[in-house]
């Protein structure tokens, strides 16, 4: 946690009167380039949180061959304010090579995995690093983070975000490289109490999941297609040593507020993600299912079935979707509104 005057080597956010952000790190003598000046650094380093500096004057070139005159125009005098980036601001803002998960997916996973300080934590899938800077900054220097991702190249960018964070490398952070099971393999049995998941095919990886981790532990996977979901969530049942699979998705939809003009955003963030939870079952106890109606087939592909079982189906379903009670006072309650319209 850092507090007190800004110093040269750590990222700030410069915010502007329409909401536009730009985080950036300290330099002395160094510059920031924005659409209505430049920033001079030297103007914010040993300055606290919350004060506004002003552009200074800098020339935009212009392109616009009709206007020769118009070819270059001074801008400046543009007010920004100084403020720390939070984590969700950094993440989004932060060099990247593959895609990061957003912040929306970011805090559920702390919430629904129950991620506190203290907890190790066993993470496959680094990317970028947004989710393992989270996990880091969850579990605290009393607890631990081993992160498994199969990219050097990826593993080198989220080892360089969370430094850049944090401003040295964080010791209770073990990074490793490699695919998942060969990794999993060397670690010890039933020593980590959490797992986050964040890969193509985390139903190849349950096996060695379960191995690692302590019973009762929470298992919490990443997927964003419902072929992976589904896959997954026939996977841990089948398997019989994970409860339940939990299953959520997020949707962020920002709003407006000023005077009487009060309304959503046009825009909003959409299906980014599916979450699936479940917990470690102890060694040699079986999870509990739910029983499944016996008239109930969820299994059964309709296509693999014959023109005469096909036909069959279809009146079960049609039977079971209303009952005929239902369909009689369904039928009363149409009958009496057509009446209304003849009675008009």
């Amino acid at each position: 946690m850092r507090r007190g005057a800004l110093q040269a080597g750590e990222k700030v956010q410069f915010c502007d009167r329409k909401g536009k952000k730009i985080t950036e790190q300290l330099v002395p003598g160094g510059v920031t380039q924005t659409e209505h000046g430049l920033i001079v650094h030297d103007d914010v380093i040993g300055r606290t949180e919350g004060v506004v500096v002003t552009t200074v004057t800098a020339k935009r070139e212009r392109t616009d061959a009709a206007k020769p005159w118009k070819a270059a125009r001074a801008i400046g005098g543009w007010q920004y304010a100084v403020m720390r980036p939070r984590l969700a601001d950094y993440v989004l803002s932060m060099p990247r090579g593959a895609q990061i998960m957003y912040p929306k997916d970011i805090a559920q996973v702390i919430q629904l995995g129950d991620i506190r300080k203290g907890h190790r934590v066993l993470e496959s899938g680094a990317g970028s690093g947004a989710m393992s800077v989270n996990l880091l900054d969850a579990v605290g220097e009393t607890g631990s983070l081993t992160t498994i991702e199969l990219r050097a190249d990826f593993a080198r960018v989220a080892e360089a975000n969370a430094t850049l964070y944090y401003g040295e490398r964080p010791q209770w952070w073990d990074l490793q490289v490699g695919d998942f099971d060969s990794v999993a393999a060397t670690l010890q049995e039933r020593s980590y109490d959490r797992i986050m998941l964040d890969m193509l095919d985390p139903w190849n990886r349950l096996e060695q999941a379960y191995r690692v981790i302590a019973p009762g532990g929470v298992l919490v996977c990443y997927v964003t297609t419902t072929t992976q979901m589904s896959r997954l969530a026939e996977a841990l049942r089948e398997s019989g040593v994970w409860t339940e699979p939990d299953i959520q998705e997020t949707l962020e939809r920002s709003w407006k507020a000023q005077g009487l003009a009060v309304r959503p955003d046009h825009q909003m963030i959409g299906h980014t993600g599916f979450l699936i939870v479940a917990r470690a079952m102890a060694e040699g106890f079986q999870a509990l299912k739910k029983r499944d109606r016996a008239t109930k087939d969820t299994v059964t592909d309709i296509d693999d079935l014959t023109p005469q079982e096909r036909e069959a189906q279809l009146e079960d379903l049609q039977l079971r979707d209303i009952s005929d009670r239902k369909l009689r006072k369904v039928l009363r309650d149409l009958d009496r509104q057509l009446g209304e319209i003849d009675g008009r």
